[in-house]
């Protein structure tokens, strides 16, 4: 046997875990998606997609509009086998198709030119803002204003009234009644001189990306307002954290004493 006591452990409390000490710290990262996503970005978003929607009217309209005889030619139709036309009808089409589209190849051309050019700047204006407001350029900013509010909504409200204007004004001519007479006679009503569906769908879109714009222009101002004061903010506090480095305070002064 020894003669020493029996030992006993003390009851003391665990380490922490290993793991508990040393976890990471997990810094917060924005997504892509987090500015890009923001009201101001599904604007623009919203308004590249009725842009194409837009130009998809304009080219179906265009199509539809261009008469059964210019399709034949695509294969679609077999224009002797679906028309009961011979001879001089038959050419009498022909001439009024290809007069009727190039009289409304003008708007349609103009039109998709048109819709590319505000897809494309509002695609990169979309990509450019995908940063915190506050680290924007100014510029970037005020032209994003610019361009929805001066530009985009205001172009928009007058390119489709212009291309009704148009429309209507082909339409009106001779050419037009007279191709319209040529399809009733076959059993073709469809093929008339009133805006079709097509058009009315560029005109409906139109004034749907021309409040887009709209929209978009409020926001951005509204942004502009908010990075404004949040610079003003961080300035003045960076001012305050400073005076105190620059204008230390001195030490109180001592009173003077006399010996007695």
């Amino acid at each position: 046997s020894s003669s020493q006591p029996p030992y006993y452990p003390t009851e003391t409390a665990p380490p922490p875990p290993k793991h508990a000490r040393d976890v990471p710290r997990v810094e917060q990262r924005d997504s892509k998606c987090t500015h890009i996503c923001s009201s101001r970005g599904v604007v623009l978003i919203c308004s590249v997609l009725t842009n194409g929607l837009v130009l998809i009217c304009l080219v179906s309209a265009q199509m539809v509009t261009s008469g059964m005889s210019s399709m034949g030619g695509l294969g679609t139709f077999n224009i002797n086998s679906d028309f009961n036309l011979q001879g001089t009808e038959l050419q009498q089409v022909r001439e009024l198709d290809a007069k009727y589209s190039q009289m409304r190849a003008p708007g349609v051309y103009g039109g998709i030119a048109f819709t590319l050019t505000f897809g494309a700047l509002s695609l990169l204006f979309l990509v450019s803002g995908n940063k915190p407001p506050y680290l924007l350029s100014q510029k970037l900013l005020i032209g994003a204003l610019v361009f929805q509010g001066g530009v985009g909504a205001v172009a928009y409200v007058v390119a489709v009234g212009l291309y009704l204007h148009f429309i209507i004004k082909v339409n009106s001519t001779d050419v037009c009644q007279r191709r319209e007479r040529l399809y009733a006679r076959n059993g073709y009503t469809w093929m008339s001189c009133d805006v079709g569906g097509a058009d009315a769908a560029v005109a409906l879109f139109g004034l749907i990306t021309a409040i887009l714009y709209a929209a978009g222009t409020v926001l951005t101002f509204q942004t502009i307002r908010r990075v404004k004061r949040y610079l003003q903010e961080r300035k003045r506090r960076e001012a305050d954290r400073q005076q105190p480095r620059s204008s230390p305070q001195r030490a109180p002064l001592r009173p003077e004493t006399t010996s007695v």
